[in-house]
């Protein structure tokens, strides 16, 4: 058997796009010969794979992974809401959820360079893998895992994996169902209501301040004048962090009640402190520029 060394892998990868493992695969199944390791890797449609990552991908699915104190949110994303629904693709996508969870990879070149279960491949290798299958771009545009050392950290998925959210709930308590329901909801409110912000001391103070400018810059196109002005702009700021922290929200199964308060409130119950520490919100596709194929006209140049 030839010996199939890094630079010859690097050289098939760099002709075809392919994995490092699919590459190394070929390469020995040729024999070392280069030109019959492409031509391996093109019926099997892997060359395929890197002409394809450039196209874009706004589908696809966000899921979850999670057990008590620890969660993690994925966004896998692919170019048709068709693919999206494949076996396969939602199989992949929950699986790299799980690796993500059980290996706590610190960014998403550690992710993709971890092992992907019963392949032999890493998560980036299979990735590629999933394009030449599936015949579309796939790409595991983010991820966010919490970690709490006392508390629980809930998902819940809304809407077929359209919007993704975890909320930390940090207690002494954590083994109390009531947190677990806490959680759930407060994860559904934050779908509902897309916070900005956890509290106002998240807001940046850049922001705050642009929004302090807009709102004079009204106040003085009314004709009000500035001694007024100035506490006009301190009822409007309270109301914006009202709108976009999370914490000082209206709750959205009790509306005459913060967010905070009705963490507050388990508290008191559990006789113990509790805490909304964080959240994370994906949408899907929110950022990524659309494919706006026309169907009926590629059908009817199909048919020429």
């Amino acid at each position: 058997m030839a010996k199939i060394s890094a630079s010859m892998v690097s050289e098939l990868r760099g002709k075809t796009g392919a994995g490092m493992m699919d590459c190394k695969k070929a390469l020995a199944e040729a024999e070392g010969d280069l030109e019959v390791a492409v031509d391996i890797l093109r019926k099997k449609g892997l060359s395929a794979a890197a002409k394809k990552a450039g196209r874009a991908a706004a589908e696809g699915l966000i899921v979850s992974a999670g057990e008590g104190g620890r969660g993690v949110l994925v966004e896998v994303n692919a170019e048709t809401d068709f693919v999206a629904k494949n076996d396969g693709f939602v199989a992949f996508a929950q699986t790299v959820a799980e690796t993500a969870l059980k290996e706590a990879p610190a960014d998403m070149e550690a992710l993709l360079a971890c092992a992907f279960p019963g392949t032999g491949r890493t998560v980036g290798e299979e990735q590629t893998h999933q394009v030449a299958t599936i015949g579309e771009n796939i790409n595991i545009r983010r991820f966010v895992r919490f970690d709490v050392a006392s508390g629980q950290v809930v998902s819940y998925i809304h809407g077929v994996g359209k919007i993704g959210v975890l909320v930390e709930l940090a207690t002494e308590k954590a083994d109390d169902d009531r947190v677990a329901a806490l959680g759930r909801n407060l994860a559904m409110h934050v779908a509902a209501a897309n916070p900005q912000y956890l509290d106002r001391d998240s807001v940046p103070a850049d922001v705050i301040e642009k929004e302090k400018e807009i709102m004079r810059a009204k106040a003085k196109d009314s004709g009000k004048p500035d001694e007024i002005i100035e506490k006009i702009i301190v009822g409007q700021i309270n109301k914006y962090f009202g709108e976009t922290c999370l914490l000082e929200q209206a709750y959205v199964i009790d509306p005459d009640h913060k967010v905070s308060k009705i963490v507050e409130s388990l508290g008191k119950e559990l006789g113990a402190g509790i805490a909304l520490s964080r959240y994370a919100r994906f949408q899907l596709g929110e950022g990524v520029e659309k494919r706006t194929d026309d169907f009926a006209a590629e059908v009817a140049a199909m048919t020429k």
